[in-house]
Order: structure tokens, then C-alpha cells, then sequence
């Protein structure tokens, strides 16, 4: 009788472990989304600390009766810069905005708001990332709606454009509002 080596059998194994993952995924709620601890809870802390040159975070503006933005970018991110665009239109049309820069250099940082506009209401600047850890960010650009007693609402993973932009974060933030 012929003896079939462990070798043999383990990537039949492992192949069958990943389609059952996969099998699985297929049928979550929303298999493009990311569950967040945070969505339903209080806003976690942001650092306090702007940008320099730029408006500094104050705990009364995720708690001011209305909703808010948070985006999590960084000048070095292309899809951050990708999604700038929709950011400054939204803030025209009178979205508060607080963006969070991530793990970034103050100079690039700075340079990148003052050449491409800055769409934000207040500049907190987290360069070791403890903020984005706190908030459960995977990496930038993510956005967060916070409703007007400061509870998180949305996660939203990704640059703000295109269909999923479209299918998944807009109707999320004129629910938000309608409330």
C-alpha cells in the first residue's frame, strides 16, 4: 500500500479552508463593507492638537446638534486626493467636515491644504496614528458620519467617489440629516 505524504494533502486543505471563507463572505449584509466596533457608540477622542496654520479640534463639535464628518487623510494617500474634490464640494455646500491628518509630515501636510483648498472645519494632526487607531481606521482616506449628539453613525472605507460613493455613503448621509 502506497503512504501519502502530509505534504500532499495539506494545499487541497488549505484551498478548501479559503473557499469556504469565501463561500461565507458572499452572504454577509454588505460583503463591501467593513464592520466597525465604533458605528452606534460615542465618537472616540481626536486629538486636539491642528495642523499647524489651521483650525485645532474641539470635543463641542461632534456634540452641537449637528451632523459631522470625520475624515481620516494623509497628503501622501492617492485615493485622499482622489475623493479632495467631493470633500470641498460638500464643505460649500455647508457639510462640516473635521479632517484628521494621519501619519503625515506638518510641511506636506500643510502645502497639500493650501495648494489644493482646505475643506475642513478643524485640522486635527495625528502623525503616530493614535487617533485613527482609537477610531478603527484601516488606512486612509476613511470617513465617519457622527450625528449631532456625537454618536458614530457610518463607516465608510475609501475615497468618497464613484457608485459606491454614490449606492452606500450618500443614501447613509441624507438619512443622517433627514433624522
Amino acid at each position: 500500500m502506497a503512504k501519502i505524504s502530509p505534504l500532499m494533502v495539506l494545499p487541497p486543505l488549505i484551498f478548501g479552508a479559503f473557499a469556504v471563507l469565501a463561500y461565507v463572505g458572499m452572504f454577509r449584509d454588505d460583503p463591501q463593507g467593513l464592520p466597525s466596533t465604533r458605528v452606534g457608540q460615542a465618537a472616540p477622542e481626536i486629538t486636539t492638537e491642528p495642523l499647524p496654520g489651521y483650525a485645532a479640534f474641539s470635543p463641542d463639535m461632534l456634540s452641537n446638534g449637528e451632523v459631522t464628518l470625520v475624515n481620516f487623510w494623509a497628503s501622501w494617500c492617492p485615493p485622499c486626493r482622489l475623493e479632495h474634490p467631493k470633500l470641498l464640494e460638500m464643505q460649500s455646500e455647508g457639510m462640516p467636515i473635521i479632517g484628521v491628518n494621519i501619519r503625515d509630515q506638518v510641511k506636506t501636510a500643510s502645502q497639500y491644504l493650501a495648494d489644493d483648498g482646505n475643506p475642513f472645519v478643524a485640522v486635527p494632526f495625528d502623525p503616530a496614528g493614535r487617533t485613527s487607531i482609537d477610531w478603527g481606521v484601516t488606512a486612509p482616506p476613511e470617513t465617519f458620519i457622527v450625528d449631532g449628539d456625537g454618536t458614530v453613525l457610518f463607516r465608510f472605507a475609501g475615497p468618497l467617489v464613484g457608485s459606491d460613493y454614490e449606492q452606500r455613503f450618500l443614501p447613509e448621509l441624507e438619512k443622517a440629516l433627514a433624522d
